[in-house]
């Protein structure tokens, strides 16, 4: 039951108790229940809402930036991860394998503003090697939400 409640929250947080107790045929009680268990325990770490700021009148700028780094004896790159994560402009924080070590997705209101961000904050870090930052141009699907016109319905109409 746990997995399937943590499905559909993740498809859609706003769904009543009541609703998520019909689904999962289980009482509203258990499902309030297990939904503090799930907070408590920081399986469930918050709700969210995708935006699309660009429909809302707001712009912004997010950059993916590749960033290598020296782990530290010991710590990996767990210390100097969490400060990276540390900064308002910073969204998220990503261990990759392959040609660099963390992506760095951060958020600013012009590129200037992440291009200093870079040069004043993140490349300076004691242990980073180096920067490779990449702006997005264009939002098409974020967390599974599709961004722009309402996608078309592909269901073939049915005739009775």
């Amino acid at each position: 039951m746990e997995s399937k409640l943590l499905a559909i929250l993740e498809k859609n947080s706003r769904i009543s108790v009541e609703q998520l107790a019909a689904m999962l045929d289980v009482s509203e009680e258990e499902v309030v229940a297990l939904l503090k268990k799930l907070e408590q325990d920081r399986t469930i770490l918050g709700y969210h809402t995708i935006i699309d700021w660009e429909k809302a009148g707001k712009e912004t700028v997010t950059a993916l930036i590749e960033v290598k780094v020296t782990p530290q004896r010991g710590l990996g790159f767990d210390k100097i991860a969490e400060r990276i994560y540390q900064f308002p402009e910073v969204i998220s924080v990503f261990l990759m394998s392959g040609g660099f070590d963390l992506t760095v997705v951060v958020e600013g209101k012009t590129m200037k503003d992440v291009a200093l961000f870079v040069a004043q904050k993140l490349a300076p870090m004691e242990g980073v090697l180096s920067c490779a930052t990449h702006f997005v141009l264009k939002k098409y699907k974020q967390d599974g939400f599709i961004f722009g016109p309402e996608p078309k319905d592909q269901r073939a109409a049915i005739w009775l």
